[in-house]
C-alpha cells in the first residue's frame, strides 16, 4: 500500500469527521470567494462606468446621490439645473467637454436618458441593429433592455414618470425604438436613449415651447442641445458630465461651481471611494466571519488528527516494525491534514463560484449588472495555498507525535 492509499484509507475510516471538517472549511472559503468575486467585479464595473467623467454637475443636494443618479442610474435626481447656466459652465476655459443628461422617465423600470451621441460614444457603444435617434420621440435601447423588456426596432413605447412601472404614463407622447445597442458591459446596457428634446416634450403642456423644437426657430444654436436657441432661460436639464481640460481644473473648478453658482459639483472618484468605504463595513464583517469559520475548521482538523493518532498508535508501531521509517509516518500524517484542507478548499472555491452563478441566473437585477461567476482571480490561488499551509500547520503536532512513536513501548503495552 503506497502513501496515497494509506491516507485515503484513514480518511474513509471516519467519513463523518472527514465530511464535516472539509465542509466547515469549504463554507469559510465559499464566503471569502463570493466576497472576492463581488468586490473585484464591482470595482471593475465602477471604473468602467466613470471613465472619461471627471466631474458631475447638478442641482445642489447629496453629492453621492448625484453620482448614483447621473453615472450609475440607480437613484433619483437631486433636482434640475437651468440650461442657460449649464451652457455658461460648458464654455468654461477649464472644461474640455460637457455632456447633458435629462432624466425623469422610464420604461418598465429602465431609465430613459435624454442626451447627445457624445454620451454613448463615451463608452464606445455600437448599434446591433437599427439606426440612432435623429428627432424627438425616437429612442435607442440598451442590450439588457432589448433582452429583458423585449424592446425591438419598430416598437412603440409609452414612458412612465419616475423609475417605477406605476408612475404616470405619458400616453400622449408615444416613442418609437429606432435601434438596439450591442452589449457593452456598462450601465448603457440598462438604459434607453433619446435626445433632450424628447424629455422636454413629454413633460410640457401641448403647444408650449413648440417653436423650440423646429429647425426654423434656431438663431444661435445651444452648445449642449443644438436643437434649441442658446440661452433659453426656461429649459432645464438634470446634470452635466464634465471632462477636464487640464489637471488644474480638478482644483479650481469644483470650488468655483459650489461657491459661485446655483449648482453643485461632485467628483466620481471621491464619491465612489466613499461608497466603497460604506460597503466595506459589511464586507469586512462577513470576511471576519469567514476567517472565524476557517480558524474553527483548522482547529477541528487538528483535534481530529490528534485524536485519531491516539487510536492508531498501534497501527503506526506495526508499520514501523515492518520497515516504515519515522519520516514516512510523519509525511503520512501531514499528507492527511493537507488532503483534508485541499478537498475543503477546492469545494469551497467551487461553491463560491456556484453561489454567484445561481444568483445571477435567478435574480434578474443581478444578471443585468454584468457580474459573472466564470472568472478567476490570482487571489484564489493564494487562498488555496493558504489553506494547504493551514493543513500543514494543523497536522504538524500530530505528525511529530507519530515521528516519535516508540515501537517497543507501544507493542509492549
Amino acid at each position: 500500500m503506497n502513501l496515497f492509499q494509506l491516507v485515503g484509507s484513514y480518511l474513509k475510516a471516519k467519513p463523518l469527521n472527514t465530511i464535516l471538517n472539509s465542509l466547515l472549511l469549504a463554507l469559510g472559503m465559499a464566503v471569502i470567494t463570493v466576497l472576492l468575486l463581488f468586490n473585484r467585479q464591482l470595482q471593475q464595473k465602477i471604473e468602467e462606468n466613470v471613465r472619461g467623467i471627471d466631474l458631475v454637475v447638478g442641482a445642489k443636494g447629496s453629492p453621492l446621490q448625484l453620482i448614483l443618479c447621473s453615472i450609475f442610474h440607480v437613484d433619483f435626481p437631486t433636482g434640475n439645473i437651468k440650461l442657460n447656466e449649464a451652457e455658461q459652465l460648458a464654455r468654461h476655459r477649464l472644461i474640455k467637454s460637457a455632456i447633458p443628461l435629462a432624466l425623469g422617465d422610464s420604461y418598465q423600470g429602465y431609465r430613459i436618458v435624454g442626451t447627445t451621441r457624445a454620451y454613448t460614444d463615451l463608452y464606445g457603444a455600437e448599434l446591433d441593429n437599427g439606426t440612432w435617434w435623429s428627432k424627438d420621440l425616437e429612442v435607442v435601447a440598451g442590450a439588457n433592455v432589448a433582452a429583458f423588456a423585449r424592446v425591438q426596432v419598430g416598437n412603440t413605447l409609452v414612458s412612465q414618470h419616475g423609475l417605477s412601472e406605476e408612475g404616470h404614463a405619458h400616453d400622449a407622447h408615444q416613442m418609437v425604438c429606432t435601434g438596439v445597442l450591442k452589449k457593452t458591459g456598462t450601465v448603457l446596457d440598462n438604459l434607453l436613449f433619446t435626445n433632450v428634446g424628447t424629455v422636454w416634450a413629454v413633460h410640457e403642456e401641448h403647444g408650449q415651447h413648440e417653436d423650440h423644437h423646429t429647425a426654423d426657430s434656431i438663431t444661435n444654436p445651444s452648445p449642449l442641445v443644438p436643437t434649441i436657441a442658446a440661452g433659453d432661460s426656461t429649459r432645464e436639464i438634470t446634470s452635466l458630465l464634465v471632462e477636464f481640460r487640464n489637471p488644474m481644473a480638478a482644483i479650481q473648478l469644483p470650488r468655483f461651481i459650489n461657491t459661485q453658482t446655483n449648482m453643485q459639483a461632485a467628483s466620481p472618484a471621491f464619491e465612489t471611494a466613499r461608497l466603497f468605504s460604506l460597503l466595506g463595513v459589511g464586507a469586512d464583517v462577513l470576511m471576519g466571519f469567514a476567517y472565524v469559520i476557517i480558524f474553527i475548521s483548522g482547529l477541528s482538523i487538528f483535534i481530529a488528527l490528534y485524536n485519531s493518532l491516539k487510536e492508531r498508535q498501534y497501527d503506526l508501531a506495526i508499520m514501523r516494525s515492518m520497515g516504515a521509517s519515522r519520516t514516512q509516518l510523519f509525511v503520512s500524517i501531514v499528507a492527511e491534514g493537507i488532503t483534508l484542507t485541499a478537498v475543503g478548499s477546492l469545494f469551497g472555491l467551487m461553491l463560491g463560484h456556484g453561489v454567484l452563478w445561481l444568483f445571477t441566473e435567478t435574480v434578474q437585477q443581478s444578471s443585468q449588472t454584468g457580474f459573472t461567476a466564470f472568472v478567476f482571480y490570482q487571489e484564489e490561488l493564494w487562498m488555496l495555498a493558504g489553506s494547504l499551509l493551514l493543513g500543514f500547520v494543523c497536522s504538524l503536532i500530530p505528525a511529530v507525535q507519530a515521528y516519535r512513536t516508540n515501537i517497543h513501548h507501544v507493542l509492549a503495552g
